[in-house]
């Protein structure tokens, strides 16, 4: 390492260009080379100029420059992996010619759908000065923060600056890329898909229903990275030729299918399709390059012309750097940056000082300035005001359909903010809830007024829950107003892409609306459909993640409280909230000033005997249909001469102590916590029920802070097919009788 640094410390020749000395932000780079014999005639000043946001012509010395940015990604992708042993580094560098292309033709609104490809995502921002907003200024700090608590996690989140969206999950980059494309048509949204994610079913079906709805918006462009390679295995589509590929797209609607393969510019005679365009000659990588470039070009083009667009790249996993193949996946313990397959690679793919502060200097006026100040989601999006949705107020002891109140209120804001929209698979229709239909369209193709739909729809309905969630969830993440309806039973298959922008959410350096989901038709109500249509346990998985801080799942007990669930959640920001109610006519159990009241403390009592002076037992109930049966357990318990308080538990993150969330930790941080005297008054007795119609993980808090003497707990087992809501809650022990006999025994045993 001696002569290296002495390298580092040495000055280069001054051009226009670089300066005279190592630049700063290159404190810490391990590996420097001599300059390039070319860099005079190629490098002499930045091909984007003072003022511009762009390359103009693809000439040589712009081929030339965009080489030199790829090779600095490939080398700031493995040096920063092996800094800490860990890190995915070979699915980006067969990107990084791709992403090179795009972001020196000025596109630096980037969403990626691989989370592996973090590493060299971070490596641009850091190259074009972005991370200097969370204090990494050098290679030494972007190493030091890599895969560490506040700093550059392994995966992207949504506190990096300049990145638009989270990447986790495969499968989900092309909504963030669909949303960002529906919001602001006037940009350009590349985004990178690997040919692992590839596979995963959603991709290409989620963005040719978008297609559909919205032949409009093409601003949206996939790259595909096919690199021959998954993880630990060849990719599922690497045995398809062009033409396979080719057609592939095309038959999901794509109509300028343009493919750029390393192949065709190999003269290194590399066996296979699949090659490293690293390994070429200079004639050969410019020649690549050019077509890279010209590629980028004519598909940004098309795209911002109405013309949906796909670039292929096919290029080797692991091109320049230190493995190919699934082998250049992952770095393990002891893949430091002296074993001799990283130093060997470090040292091919190093830059002198000079190009180090041209790839800066074109980075940092790229797209019109830093990726921190530039990307879309870098700032708050105005949103038109909707003031005050309006309420019904329906009377004490009448029977109301709770997911109808809410459909007017959603019709309502649709109609005042034109870009909102309401995503759902099933049918607003089967939730009872046709009057979003009615007022705001069906987004569809074929105009039927029978059916409530046309072209301008607001209503996006694909049969797919992950497309009408991930679409959903994109636009809340952008900064937009959104709405995911869904069958509880079928909620599963859309809820990763709802927690992966819940959590970003929480990360965030803006404020954004929260991302707000309605789970209607619940497992009571589906009895005639059997165990398939009977699924709450999606609520268990949402109630496990009520202590991350910003999680809220609503639970309204009837047509008033539904109502002032929606205003809250529609007022919030940065947060992931989702409610739980029944589309049958059910009692009205709250006033309106009761049921906001429900929602913002956390719980309500809905009735306590007025008489007698026996134990007291309280119901401490989640859900709106279940509370039949309590109510019924009330009647026989009182007329055995005990006390009863029904508690409907409507906000059950806020019945937390304010310990157990991590509150502090999220943006648009919520302390709000019922204070131990309320929730005394409210939930202590000489016995305290817990009753679910669906899963008990919301109940939590209420077992967790009771000091009730005897506790327990009666939710849902299991699904079956029944003729009535009645039999499906008395096949998992939720009847009058049941509860009441439960509460008996434990009055009398204290336990």
């Amino acid at each position: 390492m001696s002569a290296l640094m002495s390298d580092v410390m040495t000055a280069v020749p001054e051009t226009a260009a670089t300066g005279a000395l190592l630049p700063a932000f290159c404190e810490g780079v391990l590996y420097l080379k001599e300059p390039d014999p070319r860099d005079a005639e190629l490098a002499a000043a930045p091909v984007i100029a003072a003022g511009e946001s762009a390359i103009g012509t693809i000439d040589d010395a712009a081929v030339y420059q965009t080489r030199l940015l790829a090779d600095a990604l490939r080398y700031t992708t493995l040096q920063l992996c092996a800094a800490k042993q860990s890190g995915h580094p070979g699915g980006f560098a067969s990107s990084a010619d791709a992403v090179a292309a795009l972001l020196m033709l000025g596109h630096k609104n980037l969403v990626t759908e691989v989370g592996h490809h973090a590493p060299g995502y971070y490596s641009a921002m850091f190259l074009d000065g972005s991370l200097a907003a969370m204090g990494i200024e050098t290679m030494t700090d972007l190493q030091a923060r890599f895969r560490e608590r506040d700093g550059l996690l392994g995966h992207l989140s949504g506190a990096i600056p300049g990145l638009l969206a989270p990447a986790g999950p495969l499968g989900q980059g092309q909504h963030f890329a669909m949303a960002g494309a529906y919001l602001n048509p006037d940009k350009l949204f590349p985004c990178t898909i690997g040919d692992g994610g590839l596979g995963e079913p959603y991709v290409l079906s989620a963005m040719k229903h978008f297609h559909t709805a919205y032949p409009e918006i093409t601003n949206f462009l996939p790259v595909l990275v096919w690199n021959g390679y998954s993880q630990e295995h060849h990719a599922m589509v690497s045995l398809m030729d062009n033409a396979a590929m080719t057609a592939l797209w095309r038959a999901h609607d794509f109509e300028r299918v343009i493919l750029v393969d390393a192949k065709d510019y190999d003269d290194a005679d590399q066996p296979g399709p699949y090659v490293d365009s690293t390994l070429f000659g200079d004639a050969a990588r410019d020649a690549f390059m050019r077509a890279m470039l010209e590629a980028m070009r004519e598909a940004a083009d098309a795209a911002m012309s109405g013309n949906l667009t796909v670039v292929i790249v096919k290029q080797l996993k692991g091109a320049g750097v230190h493995a190919q193949g699934a082998k250049s996946h992952n770095l393990y313990p002891g893949d430091t940056a002296d074993k001799p397959n990283i130093a060997a690679a470090l040292s091919r793919g190093a830059l002198s000082p000079g190009q180090w502060a041209l790839v800066r200097q074109n980075l940092s006026r790229a797209g019109g300035g830093l990726s921190a100040e530039v990307a879309v989601t870098e700032c708050e999006r105005p949103l038109p005001d909707i003031g005050t949705l309006p309420l019904q107020a329906f009377p004490v002891g009448e029977k109301a359909v709770p997911s109808s109140a809410m459909a007017e209120m959603v019709a309502a804001l649709g109609e005042r903010d034109p870009a909102f929209i309401v995503s759902n698979a099933d049918g607003t229709e089967a939730s009872a809830m046709k009057v979003i239909n009615q007022r705001l369209g069906i987004r569809h193709p074929t105009a039927d007024d029978l059916y409530h739909q046309g072209p301008t729809g607001q209503v996006y309905e694909p049969l797919s829950e992950d497309a009408c969630a991930g679409l959903a969830a994109g636009i809340a993440l952008f900064g937009g107003r959104s709405l995911w309806l869904s069958y509880e039973s079928f909620a599963i298959n859309g809820w990763p892409i709802v927690q992966t922008v819940g959590q970003a959410m929480a990360e965030l350096r803006r404020r954004t609306p929260a991302v707000v989901s309605m789970f209607t038709a619940g497992a009571l109500e589906q009895g005639r459909n059997g165990w398939t249509h009977q699924r709450p346990e999606i609520e268990g998985y949402i109630g496990a993640q009520l202590r991350n801080g910003n999680v809220y799942l609503l639970y309204p007990s009837d047509a008033n409280m539904i109502q002032a669930a929606y205003a809250w959640a529609t007022g919030q920001f940065n947060k992931s909230i989702s409610i739980i109610a029944s589309k049958s006519a059910l009692p009205v159990y709250t006033t309106p000033a009761q049921a906001e009241q429900a929602i913002a403390e956390g719980a309500i009592s809905l009735y306590e005997s007025q008489a007698g002076d026996g134990p007291l037992v309280v119901f401490a109930v989640t859900g709106d249909m279940v509370l039949l049966p309590v109510f019924e357990a009330k009647d026989r318990l009182e007329a055995q001469g005990k006390r009863v308080r029904i508690v409907a538990a409507a906000n059950p993150r806020r019945l937390f102590r304010p310990g157990d969330v991590a509150w502090r930790h999220s943006a648009e941080p919520d302390g709000h916590f019922m204070d131990d005297t309320a929730f005394a008054d409210l939930f202590d007795g000489d016995a305290l029920i817990a009753v679910s119609g669906g899963a008990s993980a919301a109940l939590e808090p209420v077992l967790l802070r009771s000091r009730a003497k005897a506790r327990d707990l009666v939710a849902w087992q299991r699904g079956e097919t029944t003729a009535s809501p009645a039999e499906i809650m008395a096949f998992n022990g939720i009847t009058g009788e049941a509860l009441a006999e439960r509460a008996m025994q434990l009055v009398s045993s204290g336990r």
